[in-house]
Order: structure tokens, then C-alpha cells, then sequence
């Protein structure tokens, strides 16, 4: 194939470094270098594919996206205890600093995807190719490069918006745009994508786990959501029902390796078996889930290294017969899991995560699980619908989208609530219902401003949470490369 071009390092340092055939095999951390633009379908599709792999690393979703849980309190780091995983232990005590190497990951993720993302809405309109693929991968474009804004502006508020592709002659110290801006950039992009886009049923066994309309509507009621739009939260909900979409019948199905990309999946990270390379860099692309969420000394799974162990104050959180609770968690007394039994003496507080392991029987080696992740699901669309049509002061249209998603956990219907409380159990409903998939935290701060985060923090000794952290710092490291970037108040 032919060599594209392009000089980027975290928006603010021109490198260039040697690139060969297969650089979308051998991403570096945080630097995409490339010779010249696609000429081919063949060419387009390969750097769509590009902007695709940012969502597998460890600085997003293969570590730092789950790991928020630990933030919003739902678990705590666990593993080997000590320092180990002190980047993250100092982001859910609320004592980060500048330097925080969680911090600096969630920073630097979300730009290669999005200098991929550019490049291929730079170069798509001007070439001599299919028809359905040239607007099939700039819908993808547009809906990965919205998504990863969407990360970028939950976490750290104004980023510099570029929606070109950088070069020598780019302003390579951009300052930090409105938040504003950037969220009417994300929603544009999502319209775009929502208009290009197939369905995900148009979709061949040979592009499975495509961004699809599904997927660009579902993310539009979720920025709206963030937003407080909540009429546009109804309407794109609507668009995603109309599509097809429908829960799997069994909970624990939306976390198996043999039910991926399911009628429940509006967009998951894709991960395979012999994802190549070494497990600890950034270009893996097997799954770190069930190899760091397995309990230590157990073994149960491939690795076993013990992260993101639930709180008690979390596991009583479920209610009496609430099905996802052994789907989730691992406890002493509970169901065995691949014929063994869970003791509590695994776990620094007694319990583990279940729901994204995989067991020995199904992949013996730690670095090969291919166990997708959850980034949208139907689930979380009838829960977004159901606070919507409260905040909109239709509580009783409300319950049917709550309780649809409360039927198949095998609890009772929620019914008479006035205002405050439904918005209470919706939010609850979404802790159970999303626990460990990324989704808590930004739970936390939207919701009144983000006093409704601070109030529970507080309520479960977290007591260092401020109103500062519901943004994090922006890396030292990048504010000396670029004197143009200022740091969030506060740090």
C-alpha cells in the first residue's frame, strides 16, 4: 500500500519518524507520521481503520475508560495493593496532580483517532471511488472524531478544536477552544455521521462492529443528554428504537464472547484472540479486561492481576433479586464461576468484578482475550429516554422505558414517583445497570452541574472531591510544549 504523510505529536510538537507499510499494525504512543493521502478505496478504508484503533489502547478503553468506576466510586483499584496503580488510586482520592500519568493518558488518547478521522474527511470528497464506500467511511469519520471531542470535552472542558489535518505549516500550538464550540462540533459531526452511515443490519460479517446510524443516534441522545436537551434526548432515542434495537434477554449475554454485537450493541470496542505484540503496549489489541479484573491467587482467569474490586457500599446498592448482581460481581456464596468457588479472601474488600471475565476454559493465555467492550447500549438509550421524558415533566411515559430495563434484571415495576424521586431512580437504575463500562462518572457531573457527583462522593467518604475535579488538569508536560494551552482553575 501506499505511505501517507502527516506530522503530529499531542498538538504540539512537530516529530518525524520513520513509517512503513504496516503503520496501522504499529501505532506509535502518541505520534502518527505518514507519506502522502489515500488514492484508493482500498487506501481510505485502511486509515478509517486507523481511526478506529485509539479506542482499543489502554489510554481509553482498554484501562482508562473503565477505570472512571474506580473514580465514581463504585470499586476501588485493589490489585497488588501499595503503589500499585497510583495514577489511579490519586484520581479516586481527588488528589491529583499535573503530572498524573491517568490524566496524561486521557489527554493524549482521543488525537491520533483524531487526526485519522481528518485525514479521511480531507481527502474522501476528491476521490475516484465507490460511491457507498467514500460516504460509508466519512460517516465513520465524522462519528469517531465526534466521539473522541466528546471524551476530550467531558474530562478537560475547552480543547483545541482542529478539524483539519496538521502540518509543517499548522499552527502546532493551538490554544484550548470553548467547550461550547466543541460540543456544536460533535453534534454537527453526529448529524453527519447519523446521514452517511448504513444501518448495522446493511452491514456484512466482514465489517461487524462498524459505526453504524444506530450508533450515531444513540451518541446524539447521549450528548444531549450531557447537554440538557432533552427533547432532542426523546427524539433520538425514538430514532434508535425505530432502528431495531431491543435488550438481550439475558443480562450476562452482553458481556460474552460468544454474543458480541448484539441486537443490544449500538457500538462496542472490537478485540480479538492473538491480537499480536506485547501485551503492555499501547498497540495491543487483545483486551485487558479479564486479565486485570480477575481476582489475584484464584485462578479463574488469564492473569488474574486483581483491579477494580467493588465497594460494599456498592454491592448493597443492588436490590433484592436484582439478576445483574451475579452477572457483575464475584462474592463468597455466590454463584460458582467456571465451576470454581469465589472466596472473599481474593479481594481487598471482599469482592471482584465478573461481569467482563473470561474463563481459562474459553482462553488459557493472559494476553489473548478477545472480549469486546460496551461503549453504547440499548439499554443505556431507554434509561437516557426514560430521565429525558421526567425532565421533561412526563414522568408517567416515563416508567414504561425504566421499568423495561428494571423487567429484565427481574425487579419490580417503579410506578408513582413524583419528579425528584423518578430522577433519583433512573440515576440508580444507570449505576446497576452500566457498573464498570466507563459510564458512572460522567453520570456523576452532569447531573446538577455536578453537585449531585459531589453530594454522593461526599456521602461515601470521598471527601476530597471539589468542584475542580469535575474537570481534570491539563498535563504539565503539555503546558510547557505549548504556551498557548492555561490550566483548568484550581491545579
Amino acid at each position: 500500500m501506499r505511505h501517507f504523510r502527516i506530522y503530529i505529536t499531542s498538538l504540539v510538537t512537530l516529530l518525524l519518524m520513520s513509517c512503513s507499510d504496516d503503520f496501522l499494525d504499529r501505532q506509535p504512543l502518541d505520534t502518527i507520521n505518514t507519506e502522502n493521502y489515500p488514492t484508493t478505496a482500498e487506501e481510505l478504508v485502511t486509515v478509517v481503520n486507523g481511526a478506529y484503533q485509539p479506542l482499543q489502547w489502554p489510554k481509553l478503553y482498554n484501562l482508562r475508560m473503565w477505570s472512571t468506576d474506580i473514580m465514581a466510586g463504585n470499586s476501588i483499584v485493589g490489585a497488588g495493593g501499595g503503589s500499585d496503580g497510583i495514577e489511579t488510586q490519586d484520581m479516586a482520592n481527588f488528589v491529583t496532580n499535573t503530572d498524573n500519568a491517568g490524566v496524561l493518558d486521557l489527554w493524549r488518547g482521543p488525537w491520533p483517532g483524531i487526526l485519522m478521522s481528518n485525514i479521511v474527511l480531507d481527502a474522501a470528497p476528491q476521490m475516484d471511488i465507490d460511491e457507498d464506500i467514500r460516504k460509508r467511511s466519512m460517516g465513520e469519520a465524522h462519528f469517531l472524531r465526534a466521539h473522541y471531542y466528546f471524551i476530550l470535552a467531558r474530562f478537560f472542558g475547552d480543547v483545541p478544536l482542529i478539524t483539519e489535518p496538521q502540518s509543517s505549516d499548522s499552527d502546532l500550538f493551538p490554544p484550548r477552544d470553548p467547550v461550547a464550540l466543541v460540543y456544536e462540533q460533535i453534534i454537527s459531526d453526529l448529524n453527519a455521521a447519523a446521514e452517511l452511515l448504513p444501518r448495522k443490519s446493511e452491514y456484512g460479517s466482514e465489517n461487524k462492529g462498524r459505526a453504524s446510524k444506530g450508533a450515531a443516534y444513540g451518541m446524539l441522545a447521549k450528548v444531549h443528554l450531557t447537554l440538557g436537551n432533552y427533547q432532542k434526548v426523546v427524539e433520538y432515542a425514538t430514532q434508535v428504537k425505530n432502528l431495531g434495537y431491543d435488550l438481550n434477554e439475558n443480562y450476562a449475554d452482553n458481556f460474552s464472547i460468544t454474543n458480541e454485537n448484539s441486537i443490544e450493541s449500538l457500538f462496542e470496542v472490537q478485540y480479538a484472540s492473538n491480537g499480536g505484540y506485547d501485551f503492555w503496549s499501547n498497540e495491543n489489541q487483545a483486551s485487558w479486561t479479564s486479565p486485570f479484573m480477575g481476582p489475584r491467587g484464584a485462578n479463574f482467569v488469564a492473569g488474574g492481576f486483581g483491579w477494580n474490586q467493588p465497594t460494599q457500599e456498592f454491592v448493597e446498592a443492588y436490590e433484592e433479586g436484582d439478576v445483574r448482581k451475579d452477572a457483575t460481581v464475584l462474592y463468597e456464596g455466590g454463584p460458582e464461576f467456571d465451576g470454581k468457588e469465589y472466596e472473599s479472601r481474593f479481594s481487598f474488600t471482599g469482592y471482584n468484578t465478573r461481569k467482563f471475565l473470561v474463563p481459562l476454559s474459553q482462553v488459557s493465555a493472559y494476553d489473548n482475550s478477545p472480549l469486546n467492550f460496551p461503549i453504547l447500549r440499548y439499554a443505556d438509550v431507554l434509561l437516557m429516554r426514560a430521565e429525558a421524558l421526567n425532565e421533561l415533566g412526563q414522568t408517567t411515559a416515563a416508567e414504561e422505558y425504566l421499568n423495561e430495563v428494571r423487567e429484565r434484571a427481574g425487579l419490580d415495576d417503579i410506578e408513582g414517583l413524583n419528579q425528584a424521586d423518578f430522577r433519583n431512580a433512573v440515576l440508580h437504575e444507570r449505576r446497576m445497570e452500566l457498573a464498570f463500562e466507563g459510564q458512572r462518572w460522567f453520570d456523576l457531573i452532569r447531573v446538577n452541574n455536578g453537585e449531585y457527583g459531589l453530594n454522593f462522593l461526599r456521602s461515601i467518604g470521598r471527601n476530597n472531591a471539589s468542584q475542580k475535579h469535575l474537570l481534570f488538569p491539563i498535563p504539565q508536560i503539555e503546558l510547557d510544549r505549548n504556551p498557548n494551552l492555561v490550566q483548568n482553575p484550581g491545579y
